[in-house]
């Protein structure tokens, strides 16, 4: 009886590994090279002659008209991965980055790190942040899901598949969430890793990050629109993409 008890215990205590680990696993797409390499349409690849900008966190009336104007100027639209809260809180911007010709997506209900299992909230959370940005966006359901910090749990897939959304990270971003992130450590750091199909990350808001670090974003972004078109690159929204494994969003009535 003894050996079968302490082999009981034993096995009692490798099951709570066994869920972490399996809750937790996918994340290791947020590795780059990982993600690049063997899952080019999570990373956000895409047409060779076409780079994908994309903005996450918002909207913020303190910081996205700001990223609104600007995209006018420049004639680019972009597609915003919108936290549920946020649209909540603010639906008329939400709408008014719709309305400027902006594509919307869900970047989840609030910016959380999912460290432990919890499928039903996971599915809770998102249909509540895809109905609240699917209001703002009008007929156009959104199509795209990213999660906050890029951290894809299975909960976070299962969620995501539910509800009818494609999971996609990014190929480059801008590290412009540090606080000593300048106009130019954003611009080079992007480049540093951006080609043609690939997927931009850049943020509209400080809502998760260092203060005022929007500001590095928007100096920034002239110049990489730039440094696109002067290489032969259009700039675009994810439906325009073509992201790898798909001809682009679903058709939705």
């Amino acid at each position: 009886m003894g050996d079968r008890s302490r082999a009981g215990r034993a096995a009692y205590a490798v099951v709570p590994v066994v869920v972490a680990l399996a809750h937790i696993g996918p994340a290791a797409t947020w590795l780059p090279g990982l993600r690049r390499r063997w899952f080019p349409g999570l990373a956000g690849q895409g047409r060779p002659d076409h780079v994908a900008l994309t903005f996450d966190d918002g909207p913020d009336p303190a910081s996205t008209p700001h990223f609104l104007d600007a995209l006018d100027g420049l004639g680019v639209r972009a597609t915003f991965f919108l936290l549920g809260e946020r649209v909540v809180r603010h639906p008329a911007l939400a709408r008014e980055v719709a309305l400027r010709g902006h594509e919307l997506a869900v970047h989840g209900w609030t910016h959380e790190r999912p460290w432990r299992p919890s499928p039903g909230r996971d599915a809770r959370e998102l249909r509540r942040a895809v109905h609240a940005v699917g209001e703002a966006a009008g007929r156009n359901r959104p199509h795209w899901y990213r999660p906050p910090y890029g951290i894809l749990t299975s909960g976070r897939w299962a969620a995501a598949r539910r509800a009818g959304l494609r999971p996609v990270l990014w190929t480059a971003w801008g590290e412009d969430w540090r606080r000593d992130a300048t106009p130019d450590s954003v611009r080079a750091t992007v480049a540093a890793d951006l080609r043609g199909g690939g997927t931009i990350l850049l943020h509209d808001t400080d809502h998760a990050s260092a203060p005022d670090s929007w500001r590095a974003a928007l100096g920034a972004l002239p110049h990489l629109v730039a440094h696109c078109h002067a290489t032969g690159l259009a700039v675009g929204p994810l439906s325009e993409h073509a992201v790898a494994g798909t001809d682009g969003p679903e058709k939705r009535g």
